[in-house]
C-alpha cells in the first residue's frame, strides 16, 4: 500500500521575501516517489486557473470614444490609463458586479485611492498610479466597472448585451495569485531514498493571503474527486460462456442466409 505524506507546513519566510509579505513556501514531505510533479503540477494548475478574485472589466472616460485616443493635458494615452487600471486589486464583499468613479481636475498624480469606492469593495493597492495630469486646465473623468470572476477571462468570452458608446471592455485578470512554482526533491523514507519532497511557493497580490489560496486550491480538488467517490459501482458480471454462446447466435440469425440450390429429377 502506498503511504501517506506528512501533514503540509509552512517554510519560515527567509529575508530574500521580506519585501514580499504576500508570498510563502509550502512543503510536503514523504511523497511516493513521482507524487511529488503530479501533486505539484496539479495545484499549480488549480491556483493559477480556477481562484476567484475581482477586476475591472470595463471603463468610460469622459470625452474618449476608444482606447486608441489622448486626453489633453493628460500625460498617459488611454491604453497606458488602462493598464495601469488592470493593476487595481479588489475585493467585492456584496454583488458580483460594482461600480467605482473619479473626477480630478488641475496637475497632479492620479492613484487608485482618488476612486470613490462603494462600501462593498475594498481596495488593496491605493498607491497604484493611474494616470499624471500636466497642468492647472487638465481635468479627468473615469468610470471603472468592478466585477467578480475566476482566472482570466479575455473581453471576448464575456456575453453581454451592446455597451453603450464610449464605454471600453477591458480583458480581466481575475486571479489573486501572481506566480506559483515547485521544486521536487529526493529523500529518505526508511531504507529507500527515492521519496518526493515538495516545495510550492505561491505569491498573491495581497487580497488572499498564499495560506487561503492553497485551502482554497486543495478544497476545489477535492470536491472534484469527492464525485468519483459517489459515481454508482460500476457492474462486475461476466457472462459466462453459454451467454456469449447464445449472443453469437442471435448475430448470425441477423446475417443474411444464402439462397439453397433446387434439386432436379433424374430421368
Amino acid at each position: 500500500m502506498i503511504s501517506l505524506p506528512l501533514t503540509p507546513k509552512v517554510i519560515q519566510k527567509s529575508p530574500l521575501f521580506l519585501h514580499k509579505k504576500n508570498q510563502a513556501i509550502f512543503q510536503i514531505e514523504s511523497l511516493y516517489p513521482g507524487y511529488g510533479v503530479t501533486i505539484g503540477n496539479t495545484l499549480r494548475r488549480v491556483l493559477l486557473s480556477s481562484l476567484s478574485g475581482a477586476a475591472v472589466t470595463e471603463v468610460k472616460i469622459k470625452g474618449v470614444q476608444h482606447e486608441f485616443s489622448t486626453i489633453p493635458g493628460v500625460l498617459e494615452d488611454v491604453i497606458m490609463i488602462i493598464q495601469n487600471l488592470k493593476n487595481l486589486r479588489f475585493k467585492v464583499f456584496e454583488g458580483d458586479m460594482q461600480k467605482a468613479q473619479l473626477k480630478v481636475k488641475g496637475e497632479k498624480e492620479i492613484k487608485g485611492s482618488d476612486f470613490k469606492m462603494p462600501s462593498q469593495i475594498k481596495l488593496f493597492n491605493p498607491d497604484c498610479h493611474i494616470a499624471t495630469l500636466t497642468n492647472s486646465k487638465a481635468e479627468i473623468e473615469i468610470e471603472v466597472q468592478i466585477e467578480k470572476g475566476t482566472g482570466y477571462e479575455t473581453k471576448d468570452q464575456r456575453k453581454r448585451k451592446k455597451s453603450e458608446i464610449g464605454t471600453i471592455s477591458l480583458d480581466a485578470i481575475f486571479t489573486p495569485i501572481r506566480s506559483v512554482s515547485f521544486q521536487i526533491e529526493n529523500m529518505r523514507v526508511g531504507d529507500r531514498t527515492d521519496y518526493d519532497k515538495l516545495n510550492l511557493e505561491i505569491e498573491t497580490d495581497g487580497t488572499i493571503t498564499p495560506e487561503e489560496a492553497f485551502l482554497e486550491a486543495c478544497q476545489i480538488l477535492i470536491k472534484h474527486f469527492s464525485l468519483f467517490l459517489e459515481a454508482p459501482a460500476l457492474s462486475s458480471e461476466k457472462l459466462v460462456p453459454e451467454e456469449i454462446g447464445k449472443k453469437k447466435a442471435k448475430k448470425a440469425q441477423k446475417k443474411v442466409k444464402p439462397k439453397s440450390k433446387k434439386k432436379t429429377k433424374k430421368n
